[in-house]
């Protein structure tokens, strides 16, 4: 992985006796398509109605906020690629993440190309998704610029905007999340209208759990072995749209059991939404992500894997490890560069990553991770010494402002005697002290 040869062009290949041949390294400041082909999808939707209420409920998610970030963001990220189309957003306070996966069978057209935008969802848009019938006709069209919707009574066309820089942040940690959790149910169509019947009505504080009991799901504000923690049980109302429709749901939890997610079921398409552990805390607001910082990879690595996969494609790290000859430790630390960049989602269902692509500078990643860029801080001003070193214990001194934190990490636990720490003893990610010290020893 290591022997790369470049040209005079500025693009490079991995070595043959590698076993990987014509991988492409775009040295670029940015991910960007790997083409110029204006539109990407082009075709109809063999679910028009269900498809209008699934983008309706998107549209929902992203126009609300449950914090201190008043609502303001209503732009979708549309993927095209590998015979599917995605829809994915966040609420404006970046609690509340959704996607609706589109299988094959949902739609009926022709892929031009792989790549994806993102738009705004703007009062035209969702007055014709309002008015779009069970056997409606409706054409989609997918491009660089803008997404296309046209119906029997109108055609709307909505423009690519800026990603807004807290979506950005979002998809660097959400899906660390959910590769985190696992299924805990599987309810009906009547068994989950009759949970969403007692859904606490207006705003409530505290937690509540998803239960079940003599066979019937419920809101309970007692917690069991077996139930489920719902933050801001309010936030649920966003799925109220699609209840009547749904086959199922499957709800699924981290294994801290803090943030969980729905997943509803429609032959065709599955809707998912995920959950911050609370209303007041975003998934942007999350440092999961620094953990799989800590080691530097050249980019162009980052840009071979890009030139290789479509938007969608499932991310299977050990078949690219065997087919492309790449060592398996590499791997994984370029699958957690790539997460930790948001270009990979995590599909709950197939219990497998897939691969996204976003047009935003990897430098971001800095200025998004105050911790990070503190860390390379205190690194860069040798603040950070190793005073202890084991095979399974690492303990050092790092300074602080006029003091000196002890960090200790060994195989069962990470410690830091920064206030940061005291606060919140990892559950928002480790402080700079911490990751500082990982990175010196990496």
């Amino acid at each position: 992985m290591t022997d790369l040869e470049y040209n005079y062009k500025g693009i490079s290949t991995y070595s043959k006796t590698k076993g990987i041949n014509n991988l492409v390294l775009a040295h670029q400041t940015e991910i960007e398509e790997v083409n110029n082909i204006p539109c990407f999808f082009w075709g109809s939707l063999t679910d028009p109605y269900v498809t209008a209420k699934c983008w309706s409920t998107i549209a929902k998610v992203v126009r609300s906020s449950f914090g201190p970030v008043p609502p303001s963001l209503r732009d979708p990220i549309v993927s095209a690629g590998s015979e599917k189309l995605r829809f994915e957003g966040f609420s404006s306070c970046n609690g509340v993440y959704v996607r609706l996966d589109m299988k094959p069978e949902a739609i009926d057209g022709e892929f031009i190309a792989s790549g994806t935008t993102n738009v705004d969802f703007n009062d035209p848009m969702l007055n014709a998704l309002n008015a779009i019938q069970k056997n409606e006709k409706v054409t989609l069209a997918v491009g660089q610029q803008d997404v296309q919707v046209i119906t029997s009574k109108a055609k709307v066309v909505e423009k690519k905007v800026t990603l807004p820089m807290r979506w950005i942040k979002g998809l660097t940690s959400v899906q660390l999340y959910l590769a985190d959790m696992d299924l805990k149910f599987e309810i009906n169509k009547i068994q989950t209208i009759q949970l969403f019947q007692s859904l606490p009505k207006g705003s409530v504080k505290g937690d509540f759990f998803i239960t079940k009991r003599a066979g019937k799901f419920m809101f309970s504000t007692l917690s069991t072995a077996d139930s489920v923690r719902i933050g801001g049980v309010q936030r649920l109302r966003l799925l109220e749209g699609i209840l009547s429709i749904v086959d199922k749901i499957f709800v699924y939890e981290s294994s801290d059991k803090q943030t969980c997610s729905i997943v509803c079921e429609f032959g065709k398409m599955q809707l998912l939404m995920a959950f911050s552990p609370d209303s007041y805390r975003g998934f942007s607001g999350e440092g999961n992500v620094l953990e799989t910082m800590t080691e530097n990879l050249p980019m162009e690595w980052v840009y071979g894997l890009n030139s290789l996969l479509k938007s969608n494609e499932m991310f299977d790290p050990t078949m690219l490890s065997i087919e492309n000859d790449i060592d398996f430790g590499t791997m994984d630390n370029l699958t957690s560069n790539l997460s930790s960049m948001g270009l990979l989602g995590y599909d709950l269902s197939e219990k497998a990553h897939f691969y996204r692509r976003l047009p935003f500078k990897t430098e971001r990643i800095l200025s998004l991770n105050p911790r990070l860029k503190n860390a390379k801080k205190l690194i860069d001003n040798e603040e950070v010494e190793i005073t202890e070193r084991r095979a399974d214990y690492i303990e050092a001194k790092v300074k602080g402002s006029g003091v000196v934190h002890k960090v200790i990490i060994d195989n069962n636990s990470q410690k830091c005697t920064c206030d940061w720490f005291t606060a919140y003893q990892g559950k928002r990610g480790i402080c700079k002290h911490i990751l500082a010290v990982k990175m010196t020893i990496s």
